[in-house]
Parts: structure tokens; sequence; C-alpha cells
């Protein structure tokens, strides 16, 4: 187990991961780097006002477009679940749905966690991966 879980890849629901929607790019920039550790990178004005941010070398974008964040969001495949789990409920975040998934064949711990923004994401680390905790 690690002190601090790292996140491994980011992949979209729907469309573009450097592009989910939200309302207020401040808001955005603050909750994300509070609570799940994202720095500020970049800000842009083309084509749709983004910031960008950055942990662990995984970029996350937020924008002001005209998507549903209720239809948006993302999969976080992270090196340490429970490590993540940890993290986050150590911050106040609520998360839910720790359970086992299989998707194609692989079984994945998993728990979910949606954003004041109502942007929802998937924590995710295959079974394989995982060491005995408890």
């Amino acid at each position: 187990m690690t002190d601090q879980a790292k996140i491994l890849t980011a992949s979209p629901f729907q469309n573009d991961v450097l592009a989910l929607p939200v309302s207020d790019l401040d808001q955005a920039s603050d909750w994300y780097h509070k609570n799940f550790g994202f720095n500020e990178v970049e800000r842009k004005d083309d084509p749709n006002p983004t910031v960008l941010m950055e942990r662990d070398e995984v970029r996350l974008g937020f924008a002001l477009n005209d998507l549903n964040p209720e239809e948006e969001g993302a999969a976080l495949r992270v090196t340490d679940i429970h490590a993540m789990r940890d993290e986050l409920e150590g911050k106040g975040i609520e998360t839910g749905n720790w359970r086992v998934d299989d998707w194609d064949g692989e079984k994945f711990q998993v728990f979910f966690v949606v954003a004041p923004d109502r942007l929802c994401y998937v924590f995710t680390q295959p079974l394989s991966e995982i060491s005995d905790r408890e």
C-alpha cells in the first residue's frame, strides 16, 4: 500500500476528458484542486473557455460548453483503490457503490463520486493488482 494513490489514466464517459462541462471555471479549478488533488496547468479561450488540470501526469479539462454534466464524467484508473477512497473520504467527499464490476472479462474494484458540478467519476483498479489490505 502507498501513502497516496496515483491516477494512471482518465477516460471520458461520453465525449472528451479535456472538456468536461462546468458552469464556473474558477469554482471547478478550486474544487478539483482541494478535493481531487489536481493542479491547474493551463487556461484556454478557444473553442470554449477551458481550464486544464493535472495530477500524476493525467489531465482533466473543464469547459464552459453546452454539454450536460449529468451525462458526463470520467473513469479514473488508480494504483491503490483503498488509498484513493481513504484520501477522498478524509477530505469529506462522499464515495458510493463500493463494488466489483466485470468489464470485458476483467474484474475491477470500483467506487463512484459525484462532484458538486454533477459530473460523475468512477475510480477503478483491477482486482488482479490489489494486494490484501484487510
